[in-house]
């Protein structure tokens, strides 16, 4: 197996190979079923304070991302975060394909690119 973590929006059609489905946003994605979401985990504690992402979307010009992803990344390593990360390990650690799922229009400039590369620091140190 290439990378045991995928990141596929909620809005495509769940596919054989997404393995475990874990929706990694904070609110449940709108117009979208349980029945076709087909999420098995839902993580609402990995996701960016409430406060930090009404930050970063205060500005729409890009020019925050960078802080935006410092500031992730604190959050990812302090208490209110760490049971969700660990979760996410666990579950990735148990073996076959995990599909992280967002309802994220750009996932490239979301919180999605910096919670991977967090799980697959936390990964190599454990």
């Amino acid at each position: 197996m290439d990378d045991p973590v995928r990141v596929r929006r909620v809005y495509d059609p769940p596919e054989d190979g997404d393995g475990t489905r874990v929706l990694v946003d904070r609110l449940w994605p709108r117009g979208v079923s349980k029945e076709r979401a087909a999420i098995d985990v839902w993580l609402k504690d990995i996701t960016p304070s409430d406060e930090l992402r009404s930050w970063y979307h205060q500005d729409r010009s890009g020019a925050r991302h960078d802080t935006f992803v410092d500031r992730y990344r604190t959050e990812l390593d302090d208490p209110a975060h760490t049971e969700a990360v660990d979760r996410l390990a666990g579950i990735v650690r148990e073996g076959g394909p995990v599909t992280l799922i967002t309802a994220v229009k750009d996932v490239a400039d979301s919180h999605v690119p910096v919670l991977v590369d967090h799980l697959q620091h936390v990964m190599k140190r454990t």
